[in-house]
């Protein structure tokens, strides 16, 4: 499944970066981007363990960057 979710406050493109190759860590996830130009990240993982693949990334994110907020 791909998905792509709003970003909010993300700080830097430094931080997108940093994100983005977390999030592509994570067991599960196949692809992942963070665009802190167009505050959006789009996120392609397992079907059947999207929901708990997600509950990871907006930790991963908050890590990165406290202040951003990913629009479920």
């Amino acid at each position: 499944m791909k998905k792509t979710f709003r970003m909010t406050d993300l700080d830097c493109a430094n931080c997108a970066a940093k994100m983005e190759n977390a999030i592509k860590k994570i067991d599960g996830v196949t692809n992942a981007s963070v665009n802190f130009l167009t505050q959006k990240m789009v996120v392609e993982a397992d079907d059947s363990r999207f929901d708990e693949i997600m509950a990871q990334v907006v930790q991963v994110c908050r890590k990165v960057d406290g202040d951003c907020t990913i629009q479920l």
